[in-house]
Parts: C-alpha cells; sequence; structure tokens
C-alpha cells in the first residue's frame, strides 16, 4: 500500500494511505476534546451560578444566550474555512476551544460568561469542518477499505462525542473531590492543556486536494485569466463560481438541501434537547425514576450513541446515508412516544430510552457526511457548517417550548412527547424531501482540458 500520494491525470494529487489514517485519528481527538469543553461547560454551570450568586432563571438566561453567541460564530466560521482551508479550520476550530476554556476560567460577569462561551462556537463547528475535511480526503484516498466503508469509518470519528462527554463528566468529578464545588475555574484552565495539545498536532495535517486544486483555480482567477480558471476547473471536476460561499449554498442546486436539512437540524434537536440535554429531568420528573438510578441511565447512554454512531455510519455505507437518516428519526420518534406513552416500570423505561437515543443520535455519523456531499468544493465548508449551526436556534426554540409548556401546568411528561418525540418524528420526515447526491469525480486530464485556453 502507498503511504506518499501521487498525482493523477487530471493534476489532483491523491491521498496515501498514511495521510489518511493520521487524519481520521486527528479529527476523532479533535473532536472529542471540542465535545469535553461543551459538555463541560453545561455540567459545570451550576457550581458557576452557585459562585456568583445567580438564581436559576438567570443561569439558564446565560445558557441561552450562550446559543445565540455560539450560533453566530459557528455560522462565520464555514466561509472562513471555505477561504483559507480545512487545515486552517481545524487548527483554529481546536485553538477556538482551549482560548474558550482559558477565558472561561476567568469569568467576572454574566456578560463576560457569555461573550467568551460564544467562542466555543468555534470548537463546535469542528465537526462540519472534520466532517468536509475527511470527505474530500476519503473521495481521493489510496486506501481501499476506508473507501468502501468511508462512512462507518467516519462514525469511528463522530464516537468523539460521547467519549468527550464521559471525559467531561469524569474530569469534573476529579478536580471537586480534590479541590472542593468552587473549583470550576481550575477545571477550565486544565481544560486547556489537551486542547492546545491536538491543535498542534492539527498542524501535521496536509491540506485536502480539492480545496488546494479550488485555490489553484482562485488564483488563475485573480490574475486575470478567466478563461484559464475555468478549463482547470473543468479539468478537475470543480464547479467554477465567484460568488461568495454564503450567498452560493441558497442558490441552484444547493438551495434544496439547504433549506431541507436546515429545518431538519433545527426540529430534530427538539429531540436532543429534550431527550439528551435535559435526558435526567425526563427521567426523573417524566417518568419517576430516582435520581441515582437516572444518573446511570445517562451514562449509559453515551455508550448507546457510540453503538448508534458506528450502526448508523455503517448502514449509510451501504443502503444510503438519506435513507438511514430517516429511518433512524422516525423510529427515534417513535420509541421515545413509546417511553413517554408507556408505563414507568424501569426496565420498559430503559430499554424504550435507550432505543430512542440509539436512533435520535446515531444518523448524525450519516448527515455529517451526506451534507459534505451536498455541497461543491466551494462552498462544502460554508453549507454544512450552516446547517449544523440551525443546532442552537433549534435548542433555544425547543427549551423554550419545553418551559411554556411546563409553566402553563402542563406535565413535564406530555411537554416532553410533544416537542421531543414528536420533534424527533417530525425532523425524520422532513429529511424525506432532501435530494440525494452522488458525490462528483474529476473530470478530464489537466493538458486536454488547458488547450487552446490561453494557460
Amino acid at each position: 500500500m502507498s503511504t506518499t500520494s501521487e498525482r493523477d491525470a487530471t493534476g489532483m494529487r491523491t491521498v496515501g494511505v498514511k495521510e489518511t489514517r493520521r487524519a481520521t485519528s486527528i479529527a476523532f481527538f479533535a473532536w472529542a476534546i471540542a465535545v469535553y469543553d461543551f459538555i463541560m461547560f453545561g455540567t459545570l454551570l451550576p457550581d458557576i451560578a452557585k459562585s456568583f450568586g445567580w438564581d436559576t432563571s438567570y443561569a439558564l438566561l446565560i445558557s441561552t444566550l450562550v446559543s445565540v453567541g455560539t450560533f453566530i460564530v459557528v455560522i462565520f466560521v464555514g466561509p472562513l474555512v471555505d477561504r483559507l482551508g480545512r487545515r486552517k479550520g481545524m487548527i483554529i476550530s481546536v485553538t477556538g476551544t482551549a482560548l474558550s476554556s482559558a477565558a472561561t476560567a476567568l469569568t467576572m460577569s454574566g456578560a463576560y460568561l457569555v461573550g467568551v462561551r460564544s467562542i466555543s462556537g468555534l470548537g463546535l463547528a469542528e465537526q462540519s469542518i472534520n466532517a468536509t475535511y475527511l470527505n474530500e480526503l476519503y473521495e481521493r484516498t489510496e486506501d481501499e477499505k476506508i473507501k468502501r466503508n468511508q462512512g462507518f469509518v467516519y462514525s469511528m470519528v463522530q464516537t468523539g462525542w460521547p467519549l468527550g462527554a464521559m471525559l467531561a463528566a469524569g474530569f469534573v468529578a476529579i478536580i471537586i473531590a480534590i479541590f472542593g464545588v468552587d473549583s470550576w475555574r481550575i477545571a477550565f484552565l486544565l481544560a486547556t492543556i489537551p486542547a492546545l495539545i491536538v491543535a498542534l498536532i492539527c498542524r501535521r495535517l496536509r491540506e485536502s486536494p480539492q480545496f488546494e486544486a479550488q485555490h489553484r483555480v482562485r488564483l488563475l482567477r485573480k490574475s486575470g485569466d478567466a478563461e484559464g480558471a475555468a478549463a482547470l476547473a473543468r479539468a478537475l471536476g470543480l464547479d467554477e463560481h465567484s460568488a461568495a460561499p454564503l450567498k452560493r449554498i441558497f442558490q441552484g442546486k444547493h438551495l434544496r438541501n439547504t433549506l431541507v436539512l436546515s429545518a431538519a437540524w433545527l426540529v430534530n434537536w427538539f429531540g436532543i434537547q429534550t431527550f439528551s440535554v435535559l435526558g435526567t429531568t425526563v427521567l426523573q420528573t417524566g417518568k419517576g425514576i430516582e435520581a441515582s438510578n437516572a444518573l446511570i441511565l445517562v451514562v449509559i447512554s453515551n455508550i448507546v450513541a457510540a453503538l448508534g454512531y458506528l450502526t448508523h455510519g455503517w448502514l449509510g455505507d451501504r443502503i444510503g446515508r438519506k435513507k438511514v437518516i430517516v429511518g433512524g428519526w422516525i423510529l427515534g420518534g417513535i420509541c421515545f412516544g413509546a417511553l413517554m406513552l408507556g408505563p414507568s416500570q424501569p426496565v420498559f423505561v430503559l430499554v424504550t430510552y435507550m432505543a430512542g437515543l440509539f436512533f435520535l443520535l446515531g444518523p448524525y455519523a450519516a448527515i455529517m457526511f451526506f451534507q459534505a456531499e451536498c455541497f461543491d468544493v466551494d462552498c462544502r465548508a460554508t453549507g454544512s457548517t450552516f446547517i449544523g449551526a440551525m443546532s442552537q436556534p433549534g435548542a433555544i426554540i425547543g427549551g423554550f417550548i419545553l418551559t411554556a409548556m411546563t409553566a402553563a401546568a402542563i406535565p413535564f411528561a406530555t411537554a416532553a412527547l410533544w416537542v421531543g418525540a414528536i420533534g424527533t418524528l417530525v425532523s425524520g420526515f422532513i429529511m424525506l424531501a432532501a435530494r440525494s447526491v452522488t458525490p462528483k469525480t474529476a473530470g478530464v486530464p489537466v493538458a486536454e482540458a488547458l488547450e487552446g485556453a490561453g494557460s
């Protein structure tokens, strides 16, 4: 097996086996570290609120405003990555995670906390960046095993979410045991160390061949050789456009999937906000499960999430990613509906809750790769991160509806059914409207394409 890259007839380099596997491993750790910081904030928010004397409503307001700030940051990350490159995007996102953790340790006010935690949007965007990057590497890789099972391999990267969540929970427990309940600043300060290490490791990555090719086209266009740029784009199988990436995702063939996938993410996060973020509340308040047992179920849910990612990633390679996403979310909605409508018998609750999480979270291994395939190289990171950013409005709206329903004296179990279970179910049906895509391949040899093009 080759471990060094070469160029094919089109002039675009291929990706060696060693480079492919190294990039996959780095992407996994980068995502785990980003999740680690993201989850740690939610875990330590009660301690932060207690140290500043905030009541629950003010702490929830801070959390909501952080989600708004995170959304804004994520929106701008995509165009940046489409301009600077996937490699630099990976470095920026993980470095942003480190900066966010370090700055959080210095928190002095609620407004300051909202500002610095918004930077964590760089980390949250990491999954869209690594999906874009790995999608392009796998398309050009010489590693036939990964090429045949790229969705399954990417699902392994996605398991960084449950790993990061468990690491955050374990790390916080250790820090509190050693330094006491007011040690949240120490926890955030120490969290910068692994993030900085991974950011340095990301410097070993090479840029994707597709972005390198797109950059060559841009340089030709910038030099005034529009005909040469168009010819090279045809040779490399690229669409030659001058429009800004954020504009491109709302034009032509991209518009439908931008709107459909954005809506699906937004509504699906009603389910995630209800059954994943507020999972212990659902189990304790909605089903009457004791607090200690509820925490055990939440820990197990991270293991279930990892299995869900691997299963849906594997199935996506075989029956199609769109089918897996649609089927998973519809089944997830049905399982959660059964959970909330069925008896509170522990075994029944365990089975339906775990099955619901399996089908709710697992399809994200498929959808991250699917949405990267939906866009051309020049706007791929922009499209993927824009869609992923819809998770934040989904979390905000879903949380607001849950709060409003419970404030109106509607039982939490009923609210969870209508917001979480129905939201998950509807997101699956929304995905039916997505346009299936076939990844593009390079066009013709460069010499043939450039012949007579004046370049």
